[in-house]
């Protein structure tokens, strides 16, 4: 689809429609795999993998793991032009974590 045939669709859209469009799209954009995000930022495994400095099996196998260290993950980030932050939400409000930018994945 065209931009020009989005946009005449969008104004077609009730006002809650393109609310909840808005909605939804920020909520999968706040929400996204490694791989997703990857892709989002227009890398390649392979690209990525030479920042990194390893293999392009290590980057697919980094992006569908449940669990790793943080300093893989920041690194994953910073790779990718980011910055990890670690936060904890509760109800009454959410905390920026401090202390991870120093730690170093053992050898």
């Amino acid at each position: 689809m065209s931009p020009r045939n989005f946009l005449e669709l969008q104004e077609k859209m009730s006002r809650q429609a393109r609310a909840r469009s808005l909605e939804k799209a920020k909520k999968m954009i706040a929400e996204m795999p490694l791989d997703q995000l990857r892709t989002a930022r227009q890398m390649t495994q392979n690209h990525l993998a030479r920042l990194l400095r390893v293999n392009q099996a290590a980057i697919s196998k980094m992006e569908h793991r449940s669990d790793m260290y943080i300093s893989t993950l920041a690194d994953f980030i910073r790779a990718m032009g980011g910055e990890l932050e670690i936060r904890a939400v509760f109800p009454d409000g959410t905390v920026k974590i401090k202390g991870f930018g120093d730690l170093k994945q053992p050898a």
